[in-house]
Order: C-alpha cells, then structure tokens, then sequence
C-alpha cells in the first residue's frame, strides 16, 4: 500500500511539473508575441516616418514649383492690370469726347439709298 501511494504521489509530483512547466511556455510566448508586436510597430512606424518624408521631400519639389509658377502668373496679372488702367486713363478722354459728339453733334443728311417718290 506503501508504494501504491508513493507512486501516486510521484505521479501528481509529474503532473504538477509538466503544468508548471506548460505555464512557464504559455508566460514565455505571450512574452515572445508581445515583443514581437512591440518591434512591428517600431519597424512600423520607421518606415511609415520614411514614407512620410520622402512624400513631403516630393511634395516640396511639385508645390515649389507651383508656387513659383503662381507667382509668376500673378506678377503677369499685376502687370497687365497696370497696362490695362495706364491705357483707360491715356485714352478715356478722347473716347468719351467721340461718344459725346457722335450723340449730341446730329447733322441730318439724308441716307444714300434713299430714292424720292413723285
């Protein structure tokens, strides 16, 4: 009887090892996964940061070349609004003089494909 409960005993000794022991793997991979996981996100985040710049990088070269292009286009605008008012002031007189005499100055004269009727 003796050595049916040491069996016994060093039975549920081995059962209570290899738990212990399944435990201890279960606590190491959920430690492995989480390091894991941890280094993705770096290496995410890394290169997420290196996209990012070379966007920018490539954004800066388009954007800066339209912005000089919309500065440029804008100088032009300026200065053919400045042309456009210099010649309205030069020629405004004259034209509202023209204007003036063509509706007040009337001279009747009788229209050249005008036929008399006896």
């Amino acid at each position: 009887m003796m050595s049916q409960s040491q069996g016994i005993h060093q039975l549920l000794q081995a059962e209570k090892r290899a738990k212990d022991k399944l435990e201890e793997a279960k606590k190491r991979k959920g430690k492995r996964l989480k390091q894991a996981k941890e280094e993705a996100m770096v290496e995410i985040d890394q290169y997420r940061m290196q996209r990012d710049k070379e966007f920018r990088l490539i954004q800066s070269k388009i954007m800066g070349s339209q912005s000089n292009l919309s500065d440029e286009i804008e100088e032009q605008t300026l200065g053919k609004i400045q042309e456009l008012n210099g010649h309205y002031n030069k020629h405004m007189e004259s034209v509202m003089n023209q204007l003036l005499s063509m509706v007040c100055d009337m001279k009747p004269e009788i229209h050249v494909n005008y036929r008399a009727t006896n």
